[in-house]
């Protein structure tokens, strides 16, 4: 390792990569990480995390200034860099295209690195069909007020809908607050009808545990832990395996064992502790690419759902309206816009409003959530009258990032004890830059977290 002014120069499987400002702190809000220590730990754990990502088009989700940071997506690969890393041009839904990054080596993986991609973003498709994913992902995304525990248990649910259906599936924590789990599967479905199997998957879960799962697009209509079928939709990328999170503790994407699923806490596994797990027990999906499996089964399942009325679920918003999809409109406005129809000629009554107070708009869901928290403490009566569903996390999409948005609903708080809308704590919203300067250049919708 050379070091020359503030660039380490790293020969990597013959291949010399520079680590600029090797020094700077990538974290320092609990734990102190520096842009060198983040490159340390890829290389630790390179064939897992390259297992995720090689030959996969990738999205660079670079924290330029570090976790505690705003990051920004950027889908096209820089015109700056090695002659030996890969591209591939991957469409988009909206017709647009962009030449994306392919991560093939530990080489490769530094380089991503150096930029500031704490997280690794691929898409669920090799490079050689773009057309038709191998890989069929759950998000499983726990709302508020939702407990660990849950979480754990919707994933053991999805088990057994997997097992029913003749596939395997990997878990991992997200590193955040919700499980992901993988299945691989053979190329030979469309992204239409893999989200569709994703969509009866999420289902017949929600049917199995439906007070503790949900697959329901529109948050209004949530509760427990959502399904997310979407993230199988063209051009929606989730953090991978090994993937650090922007979190104070610097923890990670863990992959894991079943049965280590119903212990497993995600603080446990960090750039700290993965290093040692991942060289005492070795990758536990190591064995993923050997288990392609096929779709049959859920689509099967969607089916019935469809033969018992149950057609297409809301996709997302930047997607054209697809055959058999129901209005993309909340269910509260639908019902709003049909009562008018109905009454169009009937005396105007009030319109009666949700009583939705915003709590905390942020860049930060941690610190949206922690702004939250101040207003239970100030107004702990309401609070204590809160339903889960009451609190509604919004992630609200800016021209090339993401921010959160955090409200409340007093439906259940009597009138006297309602606070009254406040400034909210904190107030960040990153859109605002946006709308100041209409001339910024944007890019595609930013893939959710």
């Amino acid at each position: 390792m050379k070091k020359e002014e503030d660039v380490e120069l790293l020969s990597i499987d013959g291949r010399e990569v520079r680590v600029t400002h090797p020094q700077k702190l990538y974290f320092e809000k609990l734990v102190k990480l520096s842009k060198l220590d983040l490159v340390r730990y890829y290389l630790a754990i390179a064939p897992g995390a390259l297992a995720g990502i090689r030959d996969r088009p990738i999205v660079l989700k670079r924290f330029v200034n570090g976790a505690e940071g705003e990051a920004f997506y950027q889908k096209r690969a820089p015109s700056e860099r090695p002659s030996w890393l890969r591209t591939i041009t991957l469409s988009f839904p909206s017709g647009r295209t962009a030449e994306e990054v392919v991560v093939d080596d530990a080489a490769g993986l530094v380089w991503i690195a150096n930029l500031g991609c704490i997280e690794l973003h691929p898409h669920a498709v090799r490079s050689g069909d773009l057309d038709h994913p191998d890989e069929l992902r759950i998000d499983l995304d726990p709302g508020p007020g939702v407990t660990w525990a849950d979480v754990r248990q919707v994933a053991l649910e999805v088990k057994a809908v997997l097992d029913d259906a003749g596939l395997r599936g990997w878990p991992k924590t997200s590193g955040s607050r919700g499980m992901h789990i993988n299945v691989r599967i053979a190329q030979r479905w469309s992204f239409t009808e893999v989200r569709r199997a994703a969509l009866a998957l999420s289902r017949e879960v929600e049917r199995r545990v439906p007070a503790l799962a949900s697959s329901k697009w529109w948050k209004e209509e949530r509760h427990g832990v959502f399904l997310d079928y979407n993230q199988n939709a063209k051009d929606r990328t989730t953090a991978s395996a090994y993937s650090v999170r922007p979190l104070p503790d610097a923890r990670v994407s863990a992959p894991l064992e079943w049965s280590e699923v119903a212990e497993c806490e995600p603080g446990d596994f960090t750039v700290f502790t993965m290093p040692q797990r991942f060289a005492d027990i070795g990758d536990p999906h190591a064995g993923m690419d050997a288990e392609a499996g096929l779709l049959d089964g859920l689509l099967e399942l969607a089916a019935r759902d469809e033969a018992e009325g149950l057609g297409d679920a809301p996709w997302p918003p930047h997607f054209r309206k697809m055959e058999g999809e129901a209005p993309r409109v909340a269910p509260s406005r639908a019902k709003t816009a049909a009562k008018k129809t109905a009454v169009s000629k009937a005396p105007k009554e009030p319109r009666s409003k949700m009583p939705l107070i915003t709590i905390a708009n942020s860049r930060k869901e941690e610190m949206a959530l922690e702004g939250l928290e101040r207003w239970k403490s100030k107004y702990p009566e309401a609070a204590a009258l809160l339903a889960v569903d009451d609190v509604l996390v919004d992630r609200m999409r800016g021209s090339s990032s993401i921010w959160f948005r955090i409200r409340v609903n007093l439906r259940h708080v009597p009138e006297e004890l309602r606070p009254a809308q406040e400034t909210p704590d904190p107030d960040d919203d990153s859109t605002r830059a946006w709308r100041e300067d209409r001339g910024a250049k944007t890019d595609e919708s930013a893939p959710d977290q």
